[in-house]
């Protein structure tokens, strides 16, 4: 089988979340367990970090990563979803499982998955984690996909464990309340290992002492300890955040833009802290310079990404009412004219959470990315003008993103967003 057979395999055969949404989700872990007992339970060749949480986690995977990579550590990176390439998920030092890896495992365990028939995410966790073993890896920072307790991923014993940001997103499956849905999220917390909490938030406070309580586990609120006071970017266009922890003052410069990283930041300097407590060299040089170099390290792509200068063109992956929150409060601090917003966005999300929250003062391009779960164009402009949100909608991103461009003058701002799929097809 080759690359391409393979792919078409994992695509048309797995039920895919991305894709189809709440049908493909697992409520269990007894595939996961199924495929770790007959590849031998790999993840436990090689220590792991594992980061869970609404917002965040996509950052603060690839900034650990970074860091740990520019320390001289062999790094496993395993993250969801892929932009333009399924092996963006699957990473050793930056660089993507190569595709005679991916054909090959498929070819040798087909007539297996064809008889469990595990989800797209169950298949790809296995080959993430069989792929890792056979990398001599000295860590591997693992994202979970969706939750926490029943994700996939959750059969690792990790070293640390990192929680972002809990807020309204899959509440279908993961609960329809704050507590509910950190209570999911804490599934990952282990017994006596440390669990950091990036951002302290009242409402699920008391969900993760009692969590970590439970497990023994040591808990850390980061942004108790490590606050941010200045955030602003430099001449190089890197951003600079300034921050206060007991008592000193820090200044750290990063390469992924976004007013959002400040609640991220100091679970990544926690986290680094704490893994230095167990064996790892972290110099503040390999802290610095990885923090700087995120995205040519790992490849990450669609955090707050700039994709032309002229016009300028802005794009981001939020995708539910906290990452839309975020991504408005970045376009207040843009000069522009006029605002130009390409949004598309998935039928399962709360959709007028995230309509309410867009500017008024823009013109909009509707449109849809090429998945079954986008929702139409047309009843996107429907339910837009709804919240006197007002523009055109078109059948495609290539469509929408055109017409922005056509319409905008030198100064205007175009942003494209509102799903991770709409992104993906212009990065």
């Amino acid at each position: 089988m080759i690359y391409n057979e393979a792919l078409d395999y994992i695509y048309s055969h797995l039920p895919m979340f991305q894709r189809v949404g709440k049908a493909a989700y697992k409520a269990d872990l007894g595939n996961t367990l199924i495929l770790d007992e007959y590849f031998g339970h790999p993840h436990r060749t090689f220590k792991t970090i594992h980061i869970a949480g609404t917002n965040g986690k996509g950052s603060t995977s690839h900034m650990l990563a970074a860091v740990l990579q520019n320390a001289g550590y062999r790094v496993g990176l395993y993250t969801s979803p892929h932009l333009r390439d399924f092996r963006e998920r699957i990473r050793v030092n930056g660089e993507m499982i190569p595709e005679d890896e991916v054909a090959k495992f498929i070819s040798q365990h087909k007539d297996f998955f064809d008889q469990i028939m595990p989800s797209f995410f169950e298949m790809t966790v296995a080959l993430a984690f069989d792929y890792f073993s056979r990398m001599n890896l000295d860590v591997a920072v693992i994202e979970v996909g969706l939750g926490g307790r029943l994700d996939s991923t959750n059969i690792i014993n990790p070293i640390l464990s990192v929680i972002t940001n809990i807020g309204f997103d899959h509440t279908d499956l993961l609960g329809d309340t704050l507590p509910k849905i950190a209570s999911e999220k804490a599934g990952i917390i282990k017994p006596d290992t440390p669990v950091v909490v990036s951002q302290y938030q009242p409402e699920v406070e008391n969900v993760f002492i009692a969590k970590a309580k439970e497990m023994n586990a040591p808990i850390y609120f980061a942004d108790q300890e490590i606050q941010v006071y200045e955030q602003y970017i430099d001449t190089t266009g890197l951003q600079v955040l300034k921050l206060a922890e007991k008592g000193k003052d820090i200044k750290i410069e990063i390469d992924l833009l976004g007013n959002y990283q400040r609640y991220n930041i100091p679970g990544v300097l926690k986290s680094i802290e704490i893994l230095g407590g167990k064996g790892f060299l972290l110099s503040n040089e390999a802290l610095m310079e990885g923090l700087g170099n995120v995205q040519t390290l790992t490849g990450l792509m669609g955090r707050w990404q700039k994709l032309s200068e002229n016009p300028l063109i802005y794009c981001d992956t939020g995708h539910n009412v906290d990452g839309i929150k975020y991504v408005v409060e970045q376009l207040r601090h843009i000069p522009h004219n006029n605002l130009h917003m390409v949004i598309g966005v998935v039928a399962d999300k709360n959709i007028d959470g995230m309509l309410a929250l867009l500017p008024k003062n823009a013109t909009y391009y509707f449109t849809q990315a090429a998945i079954p779960r986008a929702l139409n164009h047309e009843e996107l402009k429907k339910r837009a003008e709804e919240h006197q949100l007002y523009g055109h909608s078109y059948s495609t991103v290539a469509l929408a993103l055109a017409a922005a461009k056509e319409a905008s003058n030198p100064n205007d701002l175009i942003f494209v967003g509102g799903s991770t799929f709409v992104v993906a097809e212009v990065v």
